[in-house]
């Protein structure tokens, strides 16, 4: 005979969860400003507020302390910076790009993914080296740009062709074998190394 009571607590746990679903991991009465009023009527938003926490709790406890401790300074930095896409043209792209590029960057800095095996780069006129690790199971796809001891985190961009990384004053562009990158004022030419 089956125990109803079992059945009875399941169904409700997956009707909260439903009701939930629809709403961010913050609590709307205090929403302020049009992207919170935004992320809590828009469940696609609300969803990426609840994989951001889900991923921000699983990330702090893998670094080390002083550096979850700088992450969670970044986070609140990170807020505001998403906050601020009432400025931009369309206000919910701005938004969704804010919360899927902050989930890559905690999954990859926290290792919760699986690191792939890095593309070396040889580049014209250039003596330090470069790499690139591609992250394909993040959305949108990512890499991680080194150049020397420096290290930024882009993000993919539709293109009609070949592939395109865009992070922080970095650009990656990838087309028929050619590779520009773009780092801040400087510019590299580069290929894959053979």
């Amino acid at each position: 005979m089956p125990n109803y009571t079992w059945i009875v607590a399941i169904g409700l746990i997956g009707l909260s969860t439903v009701a939930s679903a629809g709403k961010p991991a913050f609590d709307c009465k205090k929403a302020q400003g049009e992207v919170e009023k935004l992320i809590c009527n828009d469940s696609g938003l609300a969803a990426l507020d609840h994989e951001m926490q889900r991923v921000f709790e699983t990330a702090l406890p893998a670094l080390p302390f002083d550096d979850a401790k700088l992450q969670k300074a970044i986070q609140r930095g990170w807020i505001k910076g998403r906050n601020d896409c009432w400025k931009a043209n369309d206000v919910r792209k701005c938004t969704e790009f804010a919360y899927k590029s902050r989930i890559a960057e905690l999954q990859i800095i926290s290792g919760q993914l699986e690191v792939p095996q890095p593309v070396s780069l040889d580049c014209q006129d250039n003596k330090e080296p470069v790499t690139a690790v591609f992250y394909n199971q993040t959305d949108p796809a990512s890499m991680v740009l080194t150049w020397g001891n420096q290290q930024q985190i882009t993000l993919a961009k539709p293109t009609a062709s070949g592939s395109k990384y865009l992070g922080q004053n970095v650009r990656f562009i990838e087309h028929q074998g050619e590779i520009t990158i773009t780092w801040q004022d400087r510019k590299l030419l580069c290929r894959t190394r053979q």
